[in-house]
C-alpha cells in the first residue's frame, strides 16, 4: 500500500461554505475483489455522501469503476482485523483495509461526517441535491409519460378515442329518443283522458247513433281530438332522421370495436410470442441454475475475505482441502491443453539449426576424468570465484558448503526422511517439520535423467529467461538486481489456489561450481535460491511473504562408448538432488499444505526435466 493513503482536498469545488459540507477525502485502501485475485489496492475518493473507488489515483479521469451512497450505508469496523471495515447498503458490501488501525479509524470518522451531513429525508437535502426538482417534474410529467408509453399503440387508442365520440353522440340519440317516447306516452294518456271525457259529455248532449247501433261523435270532439293530434308535431323531433341516426351510430359503433378487436388480437398474438420467448429464457435461466447449483455442490465456492486463508476463517479443513484441490486440478487442465497446443505448434514450426550459447564438444574422448575445463567452455563456468564476488558471497558460501554437507547424504539413519512417492528413478522424501502450527516439513527428491548434462539441468533451473517455459505455479517475476553474472536477486509472485492468500518470494538465485576433489568424481553443478530482505520490495498486505531455501544439485555420469566413437546423449546421465526448505507463512491448514507438496513438487520435477530433455535435444552436450 502506498504510503500516502490519505489526502485531502480544500478547494472551492470541493467544499461548499454556506451549505458546510466536508471537504473530499481520497486515498489508497486494499478493497476485496473476488475469490481469485483476492485484495487489491484502489484509489478511494469520498466527497459529497458518496464513496467512489478507481483502480489507481492517474485513472481518475476515466471515471470511476463503483460508488456508494452514504445516505443509508452501514459501516461495521472488523472484529479481528484492526485494519479492515466493511460498508454495506442494501445488497452491495464493501471489504475495505486500511494501512494501519489510525487511516481504518480516520476513514471510518470521515464516512460518518459525509453521512451526517448528507441530511437524508429532510427538505434541505433535497433542494441541496435537487431532488425537489426531480419529485416535482416527475409529477407534472407523469400525463407526458403516461401519453408516451402508448406511443407503440397509436392505433387503437385512435380507435378508442372514436369509442369515446360515438358513445357521446349515442347518449345524447338515446336522451333525445327518450324524451320523444315520454311525450308520447304523456301525450297518449292525455288523449286516451280527453276522448273519455268528450264520450261522456257527447252522451249527456244528445249523442246520433248509427242505425246498427255506433255511436257518432259530433263535430266538437272532433275537433278536440284533432287538437291532440296536433300537440304531438309541437315537439319538434324528427323521429324518422333521429332514428337513421342512431342506426349509424350503432353501425359505427359496431365497426369499431370490430376493428378493435382486430388490434387487441394482434396486440395478443405480440405477447405471446413475447410471453414464449420470456419462458424459454426462463427455462434456460433455469437450467443454468440448476447446473450452477450442481457445480457447487461438487466444488464449494464462498464469498468475502472472511472465508479465505486466516486464522478466524468462516471455512472449515476439510472444505479449505476441498476448495483447494479443485482450484489445482483447474490448474492442471489449463496446463495439460497450453501443453498440447505447444506441441502442436511446435509439430509446425521450422526445427532451429544446432548452435547456441552452449559450447560444441566435438572430440571429446572418455577418460578417467569425466569432466575437465577443456571441455566445459560455457561462459558461464568459466566465471572464476574471485570474479563472482558481491555482498552476498559469504551467505552464498556458507549455503553451498551445507548444502553439499546434508542434502547430499543419505536418507537413511538419523535423517529420519520418510520416503513418501517412488516413480521410476523418482524418489520423493519427507521430514515432518512444525513450528508454531506451521508446517515446515523440508522435502527431498532424487531422480536421474538420461541425455542431459547437471550444467545444462541447472543453466535452465537458474536462467530467468526459460522461467515461464516450465513453471506454471508462477504468475509474475522481475529481476530486482544484478549481483555478478551468476547470482541475481528475483522478486516472485505465485499464482493464487483459492481459499489459500497469495504467495510472494523475494530470493537470491546464484548458479555455482564445485569442482571435485577426486580426478574420478564428477564435478557438481548446483543452484541455491534463498529468501534475502532488499529495500526495493518490501513486505505488502495483497500477498504473505513466504522463505525458501531450496537447491537444485546435479553430477553427470559418463558412461565410454564403444570403440572411438564420440559420447553421445545416450552415454550422459545426470543424477539430480533437488531440496527445499519453504515457510509459507499464513495460517493454511496443516493437512492441506502436506497434501499440495506431495501432490505438486513430483509434477514439477517431472515437468521440468522433460522440459530440459527437449530443450537440448539434437544440440551440442554442454558439460
Amino acid at each position: 500500500m502506498s504510503d500516502h493513503s490519505w489526502n485531502s482536498s480544500g478547494s472551492d469545488e470541493d467544499q461548499d461554505p454556506e451549505l458546510g459540507q466536508p471537504v473530499e477525502f481520497g486515498g489508497v485502501l486494499s478493497k476485496w475483489t473476488n475469490y481469485i485475485h483476492g485484495w487489491q489496492d484502489r484509489w478511494v475518493v469520498l466527497r459529497k455522501n458518496t464513496l467512489s473507488y478507481y483502480k489507481s489515483e492517474h485513472e481518475r479521469e476515466f471515471g470511476c469503476r463503483g460508488s456508494l451512497c452514504l445516505s443509508k450505508a452501514v459501516i461495521t469496523p472488523h472484529e479481528f482485523d484492526e485494519c479492515r471495515f466493511d460498508i454495506s447498503v442494501n445488497d452491495s458490501l464493501w471489504y475495505l483495509r486500511a494501512e494501519d488501525p489510525e487511516h481504518r479509524q480516520q476513514w471510518i470518522e470521515s464516512i460518518e461526517l459525509h453521512k451526517a451531513e448528507s441530511g437524508y429525508g429532510s427538505e434541505s437535502s433535497l433542494r441541496r441535491h435537487g431532488s425537489t426538482l426531480s419529485l416535482t417534474s416527475a409529477a407534472s410529467g407523469f400525463s407526458a409519460t403516461s401519453t408516451s408509453s402508448f406511443r407503440k399503440g397509436h392505433s387503437l387508442r385512435e380507435k378508442l378515442a372514436e369509442m369515446e365520440t360515438f358513445r357521446d353522440i349515442l347518449c345524447r340519440q338515446v336522451d333525445t329518443l327518450q324524451r320523444y317516447f315520454d311525450n308520447c306516452a304523456d301525450e297518449g294518456s292525455r288523449d286516451v283522458f280527453q276522448r273519455d271525457k268528450v264520450v261522456e259529455d257527447d252522451e249527456d248532449d244528445f249523442p246520433s247513433t248509427k242505425p246498427d247501433g255506433d255511436y257518432l261523435l259530433n263535430n266538437s270532439s272532433k275537433e278536440k281530438l284533432c287538437s291532440q293530434g296536433t300537440l304531438k308535431e309541437v315537439n319538434g323531433i324528427d323521429f324518422k332522421g333521429e332514428a337513421i341516426t342512431f342506426k349509424a351510430t350503432t353501425a359505427g359503433i359496431l365497426s369499431t370495436l370490430s376493428h378493435c378487436i382486430e388490434l387487441m388480437v394482434k396486440r395478443e398474438e405480440s405477447w405471446q410470442r413475447r410471453l414464449d420467448k420470456e419462458m424459454e429464457r426462463r427455462r434456460r435461466t433455469e437450467d443454468a441454475y440448476k447446473a450452477a447449483v450442481s457445480e457447487l455442490k461438487k466444488k464449494p465456492h464462498y464469498g468475502g475475505p472472511d472465508y479465505e486463508e486466516g486464522p478466524n476463517s468462516l471455512i472449515n479443513e476439510e472444505e479449505f482441502f476441498d476448495a483447494v484441490e479443485a482450484a489445482l486440478d483447474k490448474q492442471d487442465k489449463i496446463e495439460e491443453q497450453s501443453q498440447s497446443e505447444a506441441k502442436s505448434r511446435t509439430l509446425l514450426s521450422i526445427p532451429m539449426t544446432p548452435g547456441d550459447s552452449h559450447s560444441t564438444l566435438s572430440t571429446h574422448r572418455y577418460s578417467t576424468k569425466p569432466h575437465s575445463h577443456a571441455s566445459s567452455l560455457s561462459s558461464v563456468e568459466l566465471v572464476s570465484a574471485a570474479d563472482d564476488v558481491h555482498r552476498f558471497s559469504a551467505q552464498v558460501g556458507e549455503m553451498v558448503q551445507n548444502h553439499m554437507a546434508y542434502s547430499l547424504q543419505d536418507v537413511g539413519g538419523d535423517a529420519n526422511w520418510q520416503l513418501v512417492i517412488e516413480e521410476g528413478e523418482m524418489k520423493v522424501y519427507r521430514r515432518e517439520v512444525e513450528e508454531n502450527g506451521i508446517v515446515l516439513d523440508p522435502l527431498k527428491a532424487t531422480h536421474a535423467v538420461k541425455g542431459v548434462t547437471g550444467h545444462e539441468v541447472c543453466h535452465y533451473f537458474w536462467d530467468t529467461n526459460f522461467r515461464f517455459d516450465w513453471e506454471t505455479t508462477v504468475e509474475n517475476f522481475n529481476v530486482v538486481e544484478r549481483l555478478s553474472d551468476n547470482a541475481v536477486i528475483v522478486y516472485q509472485t505465485h499464482k493464487r489456489v483459492w481459499p489459500a492468500s497469495q504467495r510472494d518470494v523475494l530470493y537470491l538465485s546464484v548458479m555455482h561450481k564445485v569442482p571435485s576433489t577426486n580426478e574420478n568424481d564428477p564435478d557438481t553443478w548446483l543452484v541455491c535460491n534463498f529468501s534475502v530482505d532488499h529495500d526495493s520490495s518490501p513486505p505488502t498486505n495483497k500477498c504473505i511473504r513466504a522463505k525458501i531455501n531450496v537447491a537444485m544439485i546435479c553430477q553427470t555420469l559418463v558412461s565410454p562408448p564403444e570403440g572411438d566413437k564420440e559420447i553421445s546423449r545416450d552415454n550422459i546421465l545426470c543424477k539430480i538432488t533437488y531440496v527445499a526448505n519453504v515457510n509459507p507463512g499464513g495460517w493454511a491448514p496443516a493437512s492441506v499444505l502436506r497434501a499440495v507438496a506431495k501432490r505438486e513438487y513430483p509434477k514439477f520435477l517431472k515437468r521440468f526435466t522433460s522440459y530440459v530433455q527437449e530443450k537440448t535435444s539434437g544440440k551440442p552436450i554442454m558439460f
